[in-house]
C-alpha cells in the first residue's frame, strides 16, 4: 500500500449512504474501513458486491465488528485504523421509529458522535483525522418562522427538532461543532436533506411507494397504506449526497454545510410520479385519512390494473406524534463553496427506484 494513500473508516457502512460512500472512496483509491454491527443474519447486501473475497476483489476494502454505544469498541477500531477521515454515517434513522425507542436514538445518534469524536482526541489524532457528522433537515423541524428570508432553511436557520431522532441528531450536531472550536479539529456537520435510491430501506416512505407500484402492477400486492399525504420533502439522489460528504472533508477550513436540492414535493405528487413510471394515471378524492387513490388510465400493457381500482388509502397509523410538514433546504453554500452540483434531478430518482423494484418482483 502507498505510504500516500487515504485511509478512510465508515460507520453505518452497511447502509445506503455506506455503500455508495464506499464505492466513491474506493474509486478515488482510498484504503476503505468500514464498521458494521454484528447480527445473528447477514445485513451486507448492498455492499456483497464491494466485499465478497477481500483476496480476490478489493484489498482496498475491509469491514470491523462494531458498534457507535460501545466506546472501548469504538477507541480500538480507530486506534487500529488510524484514519485520515471518518465519516459517521451510522445512525437509528427511521424518525417514526425513534418515538418507540427515543432512548437507543439517543444513545446511538447522540452519544456515539460524541463517542467517535472522543476516541479521536484521546488517540492523540486531532491534527491527523478529519470527521464528518451526518447531520440531518429534522434539526429544523418544519417551523415556517425559522426559514430563511427566501423561503428555505439554511446554515444559518434555528433549530427545532420535533422527533426524538431530531432531537438526538441535534445533540451529535453540536457536539461536532463543540470539539471542532474546543481541540481545532476539523469536525464538520452535513445538514443532509431527504435523499433516496433503489438502496433505500424498505420501511422509508420513498422506498416504500415504489416497492408497493412495482407489487401492484405484477398483481403481488392490492393496495398502498401511507400516512400524511400532505408533507413535502426535499428528495435528492444519495448518490449525489454522498459526493458532497467528500467535498465537505476536502475543504481547507472546517464548517457546516446544507446538502438539498431546494426543491420541495408533495409526497402525494411523488406517489403519482412512482405510478405514473408503470402506466398509471390516478384521480385522488377524499380528505386526510378519508382520502383515496384510484386508478382512472392504465396505458402500460404489460401491468393491467383495473380502472377504478383504489391502490392507495390513508392510515392514520402512520401519522407521527408530531408531524413535519414542510422541508425545503438552501443549497447555495454547498454549490459555490464545494462546488457540488446534483446529477439526479427528482423524476430520474424515481424512475431509477421504480425500475429497480420492478426487478425484484
Amino acid at each position: 500500500m502507498s505510504t500516500t494513500q487515504k485511509v478512510a473508516l465508515v460507520t453505518g457502512i452497511t447502509g445506503q449512504d455506506g455503500s455508495y460512500l464506499a464505492e466513491l472512496l474506493l474509486e478515488k483509491g482510498y484504503m476503505v474501513h468500514g464498521v458494521k454491527r454484528r447480527a445473528s443474519s447477514f445485513n451486507t447486501q448492498r455492499i456483497d458486491h464491494i466485499y465478497q473475497d477481500q483476496h480476490e476483489v478489493h484489498v482496498n476494502f475491509k469491514l470491523h465488528y462494531g458498534d457507535l454505544t460501545d466506546s472501548t469498541n469504538i477507541i480500538r477500531i480507530i486506534q487500529e485504523v488510524q484514519p485520515d477521515e471518518i465519516y459517521n454515517l451510522g445512525a437509528m434513522s427511521h424518525v417514526m421509529v425513534s418515538f418507540d425507542s427515543p432512548e437507543y436514538v439517543a444513545n446511538v445518534d447522540g452519544l456515539g458522535t460524541l463517542r467517535i469524536l472522543e476516541a479521536v482526541r484521546l488517540l492523540g489524532l486531532t491534527k491527523k483525522t478529519r470527521v464528518y457528522q451526518a447531520s440531518t433537515s429534522e434539526l429544523y423541524g418544519g417551523l415556517a418562522e425559522n426559514k430563511n428570508a427566501a423561503g428555505f432553511y439554511d446554515e444559518n436557520s434555528p433549530f427545532y427538532p420535533r422527533s426524538p431522532y431530531g432531537a438526538a441528531k441535534i445533540y451529535g450536531f453540536w457536539i461536532t461543532k463543540n470539539y471542532r472550536e474546543a481541540y481545532n479539529m476539523f469536525a464538520c456537520n452535513g445538514i443532509l436533506f431527504n435523499h433516496e435510491s433503489p438502496r433505500r430501506g424498505e420501511t422509508f416512505v420513498t422506498r416504500k411507494i415504489t416497492m408497493a407500484v412495482a407489487a401492484i402492477a405484477k398483481g403481488k400486492q392490492d393496495c398502498l397504506y401511507l400516512g400524511n399525504l400532505n408533507s413535502q420533502r426535499d428528495w435528492g439522489h444519495a448518490k449525489d449526497y454522498v459526493e458532497a460528504m467528500w467535498r465537505i472533508l476536502q475543504q481547507d477550513v472546517p464548517e457546516d454545510y446544507v446538502i438539498a436540492t431546494g426543491v420541495t414535493t408533495y409526497i402525494r405528487d411523488f406517489v403519482i410520479m412512482a405510478f405514473a413510471e408503470v402506466g398509471v394515471t390516478l384521480t385522488f378524492e377524499g380528505e386526510q385519512e378519508n382520502e383515496t387513490a384510484t386508478v382512472a388510465a392504465c396505458s402500460n400493457p404489460l401491468y393491467q390494473i383495473a380502472i377504478g381500482t383504489v391502490v392507495l388509502r390513508v392510515d392514520p397509523e402512520y401519522y407521527r406524534p408530531t408531524e413535519v410538514d414542510l422541508l425545503i433546504g438552501d443549497p447555495t453554500k454547498s454549490k459555490t463553496q464545494l462546488g457540488w452540483k446534483p446529477q439526479y434531478d427528482l423524476a430520474a430518482m424515481v424512475k431509477e427506484m421504480v425500475a429497480s423494484d420492478l426487478k425484484l418482483y
